[in-house]
Formats: structure tokens, sequence, C-alpha cells
């Protein structure tokens, strides 16, 4: 618990205080809700977080839960918290539109396994959150007739990143403390950096894909984005287990939170390679290295590492992420060319030019620096990297009709997080200030292979970093 004095998120214990105490039920909370979400539509711009909501069912759930506070027998502690899916997860009764025009011609009768276990938790589904057209991209920019561009909470005139772009408008936005998005290039990290909020992205395999469209079957992983890295760590720790639907998962150890609330961070030793560290903008530079130091001053310490091999990996991962793409929706670029966006389109037939020999190759890349990273884990216990080099990107009137398509942006925002996704490894992104414009500015930590506790006990103490939390200039107090 982080007593600060201004302005602060809303997490899961304010709702459970205010359910707890009867101070509200999930079903006030629900109504809410469903007014914010009125209210987002018809702003000007309009948000665009939440794509798709139904009234009927946010208040069957929620009165489902206030009927549970009420008789002392609530499922977990997300029983009666908001939370939002991104729209490649299967919903019911929602359409799996996955950022398209053409996809989800019919309303879902099977829910993903993530929204069945958020369910069964009894959280309330508020809806599903836009995303960047069948996660082509990091803007989140998605200029079709269904989706609209999302704007970052923080800047109306900002992008809020992607591919999990409303996810994170969404927590930003305060509509939801809880959104679930997925992660092949960044998708869950680089719109949480954006947007000001924490995102986690789980080992590959972690958490099930099962009812996700399976766009890249060995880059992407589930991960909640969050108000807090505690919030966090209760999504990780009910969403992280086998599925027996996932066969990707299904060894995984179990997951824990060991230590996470340790007091200090003695004895932990974080890696950072500072050339690959520094290619960032100078504003970004600056909060990160403070924020390093500040875990220093925790007791960790800050050994040089070198990442060898990184613009190989690079390489590899775009390789390795497109190819698989491509060769998922090859029936769809054929079929339905016509109605992806500009941009869609642009990426798909650039993967066209992709061989078997490349594919085999980046995947030996891949075995490589895998191996690299193993003999780095064996010396530290985590690597530190800025979240993203630069600040959010403007939107231009442009974009809102035709889309954007800037490749050195796209490749730039992707520079820290490709490692992650490439390999496998669990990576956490917090919060860690602003930039002279007012716009959110963040620290990533990686870890070994299933070792997400150690990321959760550095990202409770780099929250402490941040001597105050601006309030996003659209914000939604739905606990007031």
């Amino acid at each position: 618990d982080s007593a600060r004095s201004g302005f602060s998120f809303k997490e899961i214990k304010d709702y459970l205080e205010c359910y707890r105490s009867g101070k509200l039920t999930p079903t006030q909370v629900a109504k809410n809700i469903i007014a914010m979400l009125e209210d987002c539509d018809k702003s000007t711009p309009p948000l665009r977080a939440i794509v798709q909501w139904d009234q009927e069912q946010i208040m069957l759930m929620a009165e489902a839960s206030t009927t549970r506070y009420r008789n002392k027998c609530t499922l977990s502690c997300l029983d009666g918290i908001p939370v939002c899916l991104k729209e490649e997860f299967k919903v019911v009764p929602y359409h799996h539109r996955v950022g398209t025009v053409y996809l989800g011609t019919q309303p879902e009768t099977e829910d993903a396994t993530v929204a069945k276990k958020l369910r069964e938790a009894g959280a309330i589904i508020i809806g599903v959150s836009n995303m960047h057209e069948l996660g082509t991209g990091t803007t989140g920019c998605n200029p079709n007739r269904y989706h609209k561009i999302p704007r970052n909470p923080y800047n109306p005139n900002h992008f809020t990143g992607g591919s999990s772009s409303g996810s994170a408008a969404a927590v930003a936005a305060g509509l939801c403390p809880v959104a679930i998005g997925t992660d092949g290039g960044g998708s869950v990290r680089i719109p949480a950096s954006f947007c000001g909020v924490v995102g986690l992205k789980g080992t590959f395999g972690r958490i099930s894909c099962h009812g996700s469209l399976p766009l890249s079957y060995s880059t992407v992983s589930v991960g909640p984005i969050c108000t807090s890295v505690a919030d966090a760590a209760i999504v990780y720790s009910i969403l992280a287990e086998p599925d027996p639907l996932y066969p990707y998962g299904l060894k995984q150890p179990k997951a824990t939170l060991s230590d996470m609330c340790a007091p200090d961070l003695k004895g932990l030793k974080l890696g950072v390679d500072w050339t690959f560290f520094k290619a960032c903008d100078a504003e970004v530079l600056s909060a990160c290295e403070k924020a390093v130091k500040h875990l220093q001053s925790l007791g960790a310490s800050v050994v040089e590492v070198s990442l060898p091999e990184m613009e190989e990996a690079r390489v590899a991962h775009v390789i390795c992420i497109l190819s698989e793409m491509r060769d998922f929706l090859q029936p769809d670029f054929n079929k339905h060319f016509h109605e992806m966006n500009l941009e869609t389109r642009a990426s798909l037939a650039l993967a066209c030019q992709f061989t078997a020999l490349d594919y085999i190759k980046a995947n030996r890349q891949r075995t490589r620096s895998m191996r690299f990273l193993q003999e780095t884990f064996s010396t530290v216990n985590c690597i530190l990297t800025p979240g993203v080099p630069c600040t959010a990107p403007r939107i231009y009137e442009s974009d809102l009709l035709t889309g954007s398509s800037d490749m050195s942006l796209t490749v730039r925002s992707m520079r820290f997080m490709q490692l992650g996704n490439f390999t496998g490894i669990p990576g956490l992104v917090v919060p860690i200030g602003y930039s002279t414009a007012g716009l959110p500015i963040s620290l990533q930590v990686m870890a070994k292979w299933w070792d997400e506790a150690v990321l959760l006990r550095i990202g409770l103490k780099l929250e402490q970093f941040r001597d105050q939390t601006k309030k996003p200039s659209i914000y939604y107090d739905i606990l007031a």
C-alpha cells in the first residue's frame, strides 16, 4: 500500500474496500460504468477504448457479484472488479473481429480461456477493447468503421500505442483497473508505456492463448494491463496456470509470488547493457537512469552485461512474427485484401518476401539468443531497459482517414520489446515519470523464463520512484 498525496489511479483494493464496507455495490459501479461508456462514445474526440459492450451483460454480472457480497461468499479478489479484454479474444456474446471489419460476423458462443477464468473469478467484463487491425502495428491506429482511433488519455492528440490499444486506454482513463492484452512484439508493454500504466507480458506459454486468434504462434504471450504492479500480480496469479487446450504452457512450473513483498532489493543483481539502454530519447534516458539509481538505493546491485547479436535478434523476430502471421492470414490476404487497412496490407505484403530459408535462419538465431540469455541470467536476476525509446507519437488528420504507416516508428517503438517476444522471457513495464510535454515514460524489467515473481518484486519498488502520478486529461472516477 502506497500512501501518496495527490492523484492516484483506482486499484482493485479501492473497489474491494467500497464493496466490503458497503459504501458501493458492484451493481452501482456497473451503472456508473455504463454511464461513462455512453459518455466516452459521445465525447469529442471519442475515446474509442471499448468497442463492444452490452448493458444487459454488464448488469447481470454485477448483480450476481452484489448478491455474493451480500451473502459473504465472494469467488476471488477479482469479484465485482470491472475488466475488459482485447478484441483478439473470444468473449461471449461479442463479435470476435480482431480489429477487422470482416471477421466475427456472428456473436461468439464460447469464451477464450482467459475470459472464462475471469468470469469464474467473479469479474465484471465491461466489454471488448479496441486493437490495431490483426495486431500488425504499434500505434493503435485503426481507421475502419468498427474501430476508429483510440485516444491516449494523457493527451487525446496522441496515439495509445498498440496493438492492445483500447486495453491500455481503458485502464488509463479509469474505466476499469484491469484489462487483458496479447504481446507478440510489445503489444501489451508499448501501449501500457505510452498510456502511463503497468503492463506485464508473461513468459511464453504461461497464460493460455486458447480462444485468441493464433496470429503468431511462437512470439505471442498474454498479459494484464493494470493501474498498479500489485493488481498485475493479482491478475497474473489467477490466470497463470496450464490449460489442457493450450499445449505450449502444459509443462510450466507453478506460478509463485515468492518474496514479492520483500522490504528491499538486497541480493538482487540488475543487468544493464548500457549501449543498448541508451538508444532512446534524452528525456526517456534521463528518467530511466534515475530510476535505476533508485533501485540501487534499495540494495540491488547494477551489473554491466553485454547482450550480443541484438540486431540479428531484432531482424529474426520480425521474420518470425511476420512469416507466422502471413501463414495464418494467407486466406484472408487473398479473400479480404480490399477490406484491410492499408498498413495491414503493406505489412503482409512485406511478409511475402521472406523465404523458408529466412524463417529457418531466424529460428537458429532464436536458439543462439536463448543460449546467450541463459548465460546472462546465470549472473544477474533481471535485465533493465527503458520501456519505449520515445513517448506516444502525435495523431495527424490524415491518420484518421487512411491510417498511419511509419516503419521507422514501428521499428523504434519495438526496440526494447522484441528480445522478450523472440526468446519468450517475461517483461514488465512500470511508469516512472513524464516528459516535459506531460506524456508518460516507463522502465522495463525482464527476467528469466517463469520468473515473473522477481519482476513483480522489482516493479513494486519501481512504483515508489515516481513522486507523483499525473491525472490523465481523460479520466473517469467510477467510484466517485
